[in-house]
């Protein structure tokens, strides 16, 4: 902890600095790069590239006029720089003049780099007699998207798609949330008709699918004075529910439960005011305009009161807001039985070729084993005893996940060939969508963006099933934000999503379209959908910045920089935030 508050510590301080500096000129005794600028006035990637115009003048004034003059123009990083070469002067009545479109390249340590046009005069040709910034850093915007590739301090990102036996669910995981209601004040759960249906259905939930992979109670309280001025209320209804299920005979063990709570706090509310049908669209503009404008809990709670209907919503909701929610992440059970269990065992022990086992057997294992470790050994047999698409292309699933958990770069690339091979397999056999979807998935990772995008497409074309086409089109819609086709991403991302992930793709897609209305709720899904990831929060940050709201994009940068070191970096060069860096509330949030 203390090493990472003193990088941090450091980092600012550096970047503060730089900053500082870049924004200094060498002030010579006439500035004759005044009057040179770029357009547009900040670089922005686009589809591999930076285009931008770089124009200016030269006076010649009697003695003051420049002896040999020479423009240049160059990139430099804190490691690298790409001197763009020396500039054609056009001598006319009065002055020299000069104007040149430049395409570069795009290279990752641009950046944080800085543009910088050279003056020279006279005999010297190495040390320039004046600079100027043209430009900061580099818009990079579309890099934002998620395509599987890993993230300091983020959770790894699941990569390739195994090809579904067709006996289980294709989407095994699902999802469910129930709320039981409480007195004003209390923490004691009444059993009332409401609350008995809710548990009868967490029981039928829970019957239908009893491999469950988390499950989260979170205690919730409304604004009003009988509720309390503390949390505690709220995190007593938590337990309380928690008390309540496992005395209703629901087995739960203890390292899947997160109990929390939540106190002075709108987010529920705006849940709820979302699905609310008694107030027209702009009357729930007036209630978001409120809270979403950054200001406390209690100010914000004076001015929700002085919204014609208020009484009305409050009446409606706030009761609502007297609960716990349970949220449920599960999935039925799946696998061999015992006999077939121990017929496996004894097939991936010895060299034999009569394990008793179907090919369907042996996939269904594969799918249902929980460990990369397991499912490598079954998948890998599997190549031995069948001539089959399936096994090969899914324990090139494997290699892949197993790449994203290595930090070593080899061994990640010799894990990417190894999973290519066993995928040319595949396509020998049959020309498949899973197989043709992971090579590109895998291309994508390496940065080789167009060949990606062909897999992709070609992949698309070989299937009608649904859960397929939305896991593949969100994939190439994430591209073609890299491609800078955004308007044809957003019609990619048309799929009912769950994850953080992808409505955050889905918004950034809409934000690069110019669709900020669309790109507003993607975003507030993102962070709905999971408030610890910083993704959601930082593009709500780039909105309230395009609208002016400084004090909003504040409170959304602070959100995601202390939920991701690698947003923490980023914020502090990204020219979308260039001019908030000038004011020392921009600092305040990095400590």
């Amino acid at each position: 902890m203390f090493n990472r508050l003193f990088l941090k510590t450091i980092t600012l301080f550096i970047t503060t600095y730089l900053l500082a500096a870049c924004g200094s000129r060498i002030v010579p005794e006439s500035n004759f790069l005044e009057n040179s600028e770029i357009t547009p006035s900040k670089l922005i990637y686009q589809r591999d590239s930076l285009n931008f115009n770089f124009k200016g003048e030269i006076p010649i004034i009697s003695a003051l006029s420049p002896k040999n003059p020479r423009v240049e123009i160059e990139f430099r990083g804190s490691n690298q720089r790409i001197n763009l070469g020396e500039l054609e002067l056009q001598k006319e009545l009065g002055k020299y003049t000069y104007e040149h479109n430049f395409t570069i390249q795009y290279q990752p340590w641009m950046e944080g780099a800085v543009l910088e046009a050279l003056f020279y005069q006279g005999k010297d040709l190495n040390s320039p007699s004046e600079k100027k910034i043209l430009a900061k850093g580099v818009i990079t915007t579309p890099l934002l998207v998620k395509v599987g590739e890993v993230r300091p301090d983020e959770p790894i990102p699941q990569v390739g798609l195994y090809i579904p036996t067709g006996s289980l669910d294709k989407d095994l995981s699902r999802y469910s949330d129930f709320s039981f209601y409480f007195s004003a004040g209390s923490s004691k759960i009444i059993e009332t008709n409401q609350n008995k249906a809710t548990l009868d259905s967490l029981k039928n939930f829970i019957l239908l699918y009893p491999s469950i992979s988390g499950i989260k109670i979170t205690g919730t309280q409304s604004p009003e004075n009988s509720e309390g001025k503390s949390s505690k209320l709220g995190m007593d209804r938590a337990e309380a529910t928690l008390d309540y299920l496992k005395k209703s005979n629901i087995r739960i063990s203890d390292s899947l439960i997160d109990i929390s709570s939540r106190w002075n706090d709108w987010f529920d509310f705006r849940l709820l005011l979302r699905d609310y049908e008694k107030l027209s669209t702009q009357r729930k503009d007036q209630f978001y305009s409120v809270l979403l404008n950054g200001q406390d809990y209690q100010t914000q709670a004076r001015d929700l009161k002085k919204i014609n209907g208020f009484r009305e919503v409050s009446n409606d909701l706030l009761p609502k807001l007297r609960a716990a929610k349970v949220e449920i992440q599960a999935k039925p059970l799946a696998g061999l039985d015992q006999q077939q269990a121990a017929q496996l065992r004894a097939a991936l022990e010895s060299s034999g070729l009569n394990s008793g086992l179907s090919p369907a057997d042996w996939a269904i294992a594969g799918e249902s084993s929980p460990r990369l470790e397991d499912k490598e050994g079954i998948y890998s047999k599997m190549t031995e005893l069948f001539r089959s698409v399936l096994p090969y292309n899914n324990l090139a699933v494997v290699k892949m996940r197993q790449a994203q958990r290595t930090l070593d770069p080899k061994k990640k690339s010799l894990l990417w060939e190894e999973a290519n091979r066993l995928l040319d397999q595949a396509l020998r056999i049959e020309n498949n969508p899973y197989v043709l979807h992971n090579q590109g998935q895998i291309l994508v990772l390496q940065g080789r963006v167009e060949e990606a995008y062909k897999k992709l497409s070609d992949a698309s074309v070989l299937t009608k099933n649904e859960d397929f086409i939305r896991l593949n089109e969100s994939l190439r819609g994430s591209i073609d934000i890299i491609r800078g086709d955004y308007k044809l991403a957003t019609l990619r991302f048309q799929y009912q999503y769950s994850t953080p992930q992808d409505f955050f793709n889905k918004g950034l897609a809409f934000f690069m379209s110019g669709d900020y209305a669309n790109a507003s709720i993607s975003f507030e899904e993102s962070v709905t959908a999971g408030r610890s990831f910083g993704y959601g929060y930082y593009g709500l940050a780039l909105l309230a910045v395009v609208s002016g709201q400084d004090e909003v994009a504040l409170i959304h940068l602070k959100q995601a920089i202390d939920k991701s070191e690698v947003l923490y970096q980023k914020a502090l060069i990204d020219p979308e935030f260039e001019e908030l860096r000038q004011t020392q509330a921009f600092f305040e949030i990095f400590k």
